[in-house]
């Protein structure tokens, strides 16, 4: 059974180990902030959990570093995670399904950026398939638009960055 609730007290832990045991480098203190965040209000996070088990995450940036969204008060989602074991089984579009209808409560629209190596093409195709399009601002690193000629490094901070009308407020 699928269930998805904010992020708890005792998640970090278990948040790390999952990821540290399928190789990625995901630290608990990154979880301990996320809480700390969440309960100032600045960033929900919302778990996926089936039958009970950690399965993936994504987080709602109310205040987005990206400028371009943070001057248009569109609330970013970020950090959106499935463990590869629980991919293809709909727990992606529930995590977007959740952050949506969180941001339509603020917002009437919803940002993501998405990195633009290979790693990354499974979410390039679920934004779009959902309706999201790029804001056509080019790509940014690290929050920033990049420039002709402006050198960067290929990395999580290298992306491209769309929107979606979630219709509403």
């Amino acid at each position: 059974m699928l269930e998805i609730t904010p992020l708890r007290p005792e998640d970090p832990p278990k948040i790390a180990k999952a990821f540290t045991d399928i190789g990625w480098d995901k630290p608990e203190t990154q979880y301990v902030r996320y809480l700390a965040e969440q309960t100032a209000g600045d960033r929900p996070v919302l778990v996926a959990r089936v039958d009970g088990v950690f399965a993936g995450y994504l987080t709602v940036v109310w205040v987005p570093q990206y400028e371009p969204f943070r001057e248009a008060g569109i609330p970013e989602i970020q950090d959106f995670n499935v463990l590869p074991q629980y991919r293809r089984r709909g727990l992606g579009t529930a995590l977007m399904d959740a952050a949506e209808a969180l941001i339509a409560t603020r917002s009437k629209t919803a940002g993501i950026g998405v990195g633009l190596y290979p790693d990354y093409g499974p979410a390039q195709r679920l934004y779009v398939l959902r309706g999201y399009l790029p804001d056509g601002r080019g790509i940014a690193w690290n929050g920033m638009n990049v420039t002709p000629m402006q050198e960067v490094m290929v990395d999580d901070d290298l992306a491209l960055y769309f929107t979606r009308d979630l219709g509403g407020s």
